[in-house]
């Protein structure tokens, strides 16, 4: 059991690590994907993007979450984010993470992929409360 857990740990750390090194090496892109359970913004490699219902405008609670982002990684990246087909450029940007590092927002709420998501386009972790919030997929938005 107690093997189980450090290589269970492991490997949620490599698959962290693994995400914020890609984030260096290029700008951020989000899509939009059409799911059953709507349009959804997804990122570069097709994973469903997340909101967190304890976050506000450009403010993370995440990270202060305790394993928080841990099983739900921020999108980052170290340049201006990349808006794919269907996505409002004007509603992306960034917010300081770590680092040179900035997380990606969109309508100014920050975004996070799931650690446990099997395959691109899955969305069992819809509506999942974590951490002490609920992270509801962030749907395509324009501004008011």
């Amino acid at each position: 059991m107690r093997r189980s857990l450090t290589l269970t740990a492991v490997l949620i750390a490599a698959l962290t690590f693994s995400a914020l090194a890609a984030a260096a090496g290029s700008p951020a892109s989000v899509n939009l994907r059409k799911t059953k359970d709507g349009s959804i913004l997804v990122n570069s490699k097709g994973f469903t993007l997340y909101a967190f219902s304890k976050d506000s405008k450009n403010k993370d609670a995440c990270m202060k979450i305790s394993m928080c982002t841990t099983f739900w990684p921020p999108l980052t990246t170290s340049a201006k984010p990349a808006a794919g087909s269907g996505v409002k450029s004007s509603l992306l940007g960034t917010i300081p993470y770590k680092g040179a590092l900035k997380q990606v927002t969109y309508a100014g709420m920050p975004l996070y992929t799931y650690s446990q998501d099997s395959a691109p386009g899955n969305t069992a972790y819809i509506n999942v409360s974590a951490s002490g919030g609920r992270c509801p997929p962030s749907m395509r938005r324009e501004s008011k």
